[in-house]
């Protein structure tokens, strides 16, 4: 049995009349007939009571009718998840991202691509940048959306969008009304950090930017996680320096004030493996990744 013979018997049943059915077929009449008798004859059984004017359905064709519209049904859902998965419109993307790009970034890109392609799951993995590039270099994940990466043998980096540095403290603090700050007034401060070894590209941007402010970072503090650091920020044990998009976090008596460096700026990325970068599914992810609206206090840098 084909399913060009299911699709014949099927119109045929349906509008009854041979004539209606060849032309929704789009074939001659007696080419259709022809194929419907060697149809018949295949299945040892008559499918249709034929009259000068009409044709029947026997009680086989009937049962036939039921199977075979079901049959056709699944055959066409087959194909249209074939012609899915060959556009990225289905299947699975593991896609890493640092903690900073989960209140704004991730949820705008993974928001549009569960509007535009439903069949396509991604799996989400929380990781700092590293352990990032490390996943996709092995294969274990297929994008990652990282902070402070420049040129890595083996990988395609993507720039996605620049993201002003801001200063967050206690409303105490006596720099907590002002409308911005220099990173020179914040010299002497105690400086809230990740631990280097956990966080150490941000580390050693932010760190960089105070010695080109004229001095040093001194550690007072270290937590792994921003909520952390912000949540001892405002207890008013010391200041932090995180990127704009935790302004999304409020918390009592927690500030937070821009910092006017030109170059107090974090640079976020996607990054792929060049074997990966042009399968249907990331091409989905890159372009969806390179024009979601987002926040508008996030720069978008050309792709």
């Amino acid at each position: 049995m084909e399913l060009r013979q299911l699709r014949y018997f099927v119109a045929v049943a349906e509008e009854k009349n041979f004539r209606r059915a060849a032309e929704r077929l789009h074939i001659a009449q007696p080419a259709l007939s022809q194929q419907i008798s060697k149809f018949e004859n295949e299945l040892h059984t008559e499918l249709f009571r034929r009259t000068t004017r009409r044709v029947e359905l026997t009680d086989s064709g009937r049962v036939l009718l039921a199977e075979g519209r079901r049959v056709l049904a699944e055959a066409e859902h087959a194909l249209s998840a074939v012609t899915q998965a060959a556009h990225g419109e289905v299947g699975l993307l593991r896609v890493g991202f640092v903690s900073s790009a989960a209140l704004g970034i991730v949820p705008a890109i993974v928001l549009a691509l569960q509007g535009s392609w439903p069949g396509l799951h991604c799996e989400l993995t929380e990781s700092t940048t590293d352990p990032q590039l490390e996943g996709i270099a092995e294969g274990r994940l297929d994008v990652g959306i990282v902070r402070e990466v420049d040129a890595t043998p083996g990988l395609v980096i993507r720039p996605l969008l620049r993201e002003r540095l801001i200063v967050a403290m206690h409303e105490s603090h006596p720099l907590a009304h002002r409308r911005s700050v220099r990173l020179a007034e914040l010299a002497g401060e105690r400086f809230l950090v990740f631990p280097r070894h956990r966080v150490s590209r941000l580390y050693d941007h932010i760190a960089g930017l105070c010695h080109r402010a004229g001095f040093r970072l001194e550690p007072a503090q270290e937590a792994v996680q921003f909520p952390t650091l912000l949540g001892l920020a405002a207890a008013n044990t010391g200041i932090t320096i995180v990127p704009e998009s935790l302004r999304a976090l409020r918390l009592p008596g927690l500030r937070y004030v821009p910092i006017t460096d030109q170059d107090a700026i974090s640079v976020v990325s996607v990054v792929c493996r060049p074997d990966r970068e042009n399968t249907p599914q990331l091409t989905k992810f890159l372009d969806t990744a390179a024009s979601v609206p987002l926040d508008p206090a996030l720069i978008r840098l050309p792709s």
